[in-house]
């Protein structure tokens, strides 16, 4: 869906139709979840982030700036509740097995390229995983949901040198997991 559209349900909320909020969150509740679950590595953490992301965003719609993307806002707020989870307490248990229930954006025809594409993901997202949740985080941020270094820093609340070290030093560790 358009931006605008995403901005005439916003607008359509805002003004008490809570039909338009489910409409926005059968939009975005995968895009959501996934974010989610690469940032936490575990499915049940995920879903309720991802419960939670919707609550606070209803909560908080009229701070949405409807000059920008609806998506990538969601996303956002989804990004840094992770954050803030991991910060409060590092989680432990990973659910790789979880992995292959991430909803995939094309459907893959050949099955050996499914096989080869399902392997290199389950090594992306071990490797993802296993980096410090600071790292993770920026990594996520950065490459998945394309903020920039001073969105990072706003979203983070972390100086900006911090952010880019942080970043820096993810894609390095990262590099070195998928090495080994």
């Amino acid at each position: 869906m358009a931006v605008s559209g995403d901005q005439a349900l916003v607008k359509k909320v805002l003004s008490g139709d809570l039909d338009a909020y489910g409409e926005l969150v059968q939009i975005y509740q995968s895009s959501v979840f996934n974010v989610c679950y690469r940032v936490l590595g575990n499915r049940r953490d995920a879903e309720d982030l991802t419960q939670e992301a919707f609550l606070r965003a209803y909560n908080n719609l009229v701070s949405y700036d409807p000059g920008r993307p609806f998506g990538p806002w969601m996303r956002t707020l989804a990004a840094n509740l992770c954050y803030n989870k991991l910060n409060r307490r590092e989680l432990t248990q990973v659910d790789l097995e979880d992995e292959r229930d991430l909803p995939e954006k094309d459907a893959i025809q050949n099955p050996e390229k499914a096989l080869v594409i399902s392997q290199e993901n389950h090594k992306l997202y071990q490797a993802l995983w296993n980096l410090p949740h600071q790292y993770r985080i920026a990594v996520e941020l950065y490459h998945f949901q394309e903020l920039s270094y001073q969105e990072m820093a706003q979203t983070l609340n972390l100086p900006l040198n911090t952010v880019r070290s942080h970043l820096y030093r993810g894609r390095q560790k990262l590099a070195a997991l998928l090495e080994e």
